[in-house]
């Protein structure tokens, strides 16, 4: 069988999540959308559900699929519902509500529902992507207040800017959220996974840590409680064949590297085809045989080409790290000029392999 695979680490995810409550003393819905960044919903909700406070996702077809699965545990439906004809499976499927726009809150109060529905309304606080206006916002939570269909209400908003730690715009939408909120009783969510890491001071009686949950950093700086998150995914492949070159041969498409001197290169069962990025330039890190190397050349769909010349002992089989507990995902997202939530939202066809369950 091809050797290409994502181990997952089952621990390091529990580990992670504990990490966000103990950082806030709040409450945590595990973000795990997108089939948890890459990791697998499923397994992951599995090995959370004893101790997380719920999950999150986008929408209901993810939320579907973890019911499907036995997961009891409240699920957030961050994008809300986009048709009507949502609700009564939402009410049916025991699911929490972001209301995000207007026309959300009328198809709310004009629904017959067979119970009441748990809502978060989302305030546009300055991101400007989805949210009420601060204008419409305590009118909307009065509706809901006056709402047959509602049973609890919680008062949330998104940081546009948190991954940015010395920049201001967190601080102004604190702000723009407090002020809109003044007089309203409720819990509040602030903190995603770089506000939880970040920004202490921001209240928060929920907290929904994402990418954080797999052990990535949001951060391009060093920050002292990310580098205590355990790296959940383990790409990883091998070395499928050795090929031994004078100077001044090219390796791959477009002869992107071209030896400056006598060289072993290692061709890995790896492509873009299984998410790997294929902008990444000569010089992204990887871990082979034990010990640090680099790409080489430009990533092919199924295979790439990495520098054996300073690891005599790798060879034939050796086995390459291409992100994980040795080289960081964010390490090789930045050396491809992506983020970390790509590269592991873009992983396909490699089987994933759990442990620490």
């Amino acid at each position: 069988m091809r050797p290409a695979r994502a181990l997952i680490d089952l621990q390091a995810l529990r580990h992670n999540y504990q990490l966000a409550r103990e950082v806030t003393g709040a409450k945590a819905l595990a973000v795990i959308k997108a089939d948890a960044y890459g990791h697998g919903a499923v397994r992951c909700a599995q090995a959370l559900e004893a101790q997380a406070d719920g999950f999150a996702v986008a929408c209901i077809e993810e939320a579907l699929e973890l019911r499907a699965a036995g997961i009891g545990a409240p699920i957030l439906l961050l994008e809300g519902f986009f048709t009507a004809d949502e609700l009564p499976l939402i009410v049916e499927h025991d699911l929490w509500c972001v209301v995000h726009s207007l026309w959300q809150l009328d198809d709310i109060e004009q629904a017959r529902l067979a119970k009441p529905i748990n809502v978060w309304l989302k305030l546009d606080s300055g991101m400007h992507r989805v949210g009420l206006h601060p204008s419409d916002y305590k009118a909307a939570y009065q509706r809901l207040q006056a709402c047959a269909n509602v049973a609890k209400i919680v008062l949330m908003s998104h940081f546009s800017r948190a991954d940015e730690l010395g920049c201001g715009r967190s601080d102004e939408q604190l702000a723009v959220f407090q002020a809109a909120r003044a007089e309203l009783s409720a819990e509040v969510s602030l903190r995603n996974s770089p506000a939880v890491l970040g920004w202490p001071q921001v209240p928060s009686d929920w907290v929904r840590p994402g990418l954080m949950l797999y052990g990535s950093t949001p951060f391009e700086e060093s920050q002292v409680l990310a580098e205590r998150l355990q790296a959940v995914m383990t790409l990883e492949s091998k070395v499928i064949c050795v090929r031994e070159l004078p100077v001044g041969e090219p390796v791959g498409y477009g002869a992107k590297f071209v030896t400056d001197r006598p060289m072993r290169i290692g061709v890995v069962a790896m492509g873009y085809a299984d998410g790997y990025p294929r902008q990444a330039p000569t010089g992204t890190p990887v871990w082979v045989a034990g010990q640090r190397s680099r790409l080489l050349g430009r990533v092919s769909m199924d295979m790439l080409c990495i520098d054996l010349t300073d690891v005599p002992h790798a060879g034939l089989g050796s086995n390459v790290e291409l992100w994980g507990k040795n080289i960081l995902a964010s390490e090789v997202a930045a050396h491809a000029e992506t983020i970390p939530y790509q590269i592991f939202c873009n992983l396909k066809r490699v089987p994933r392999l759990y442990s620490g369950s």
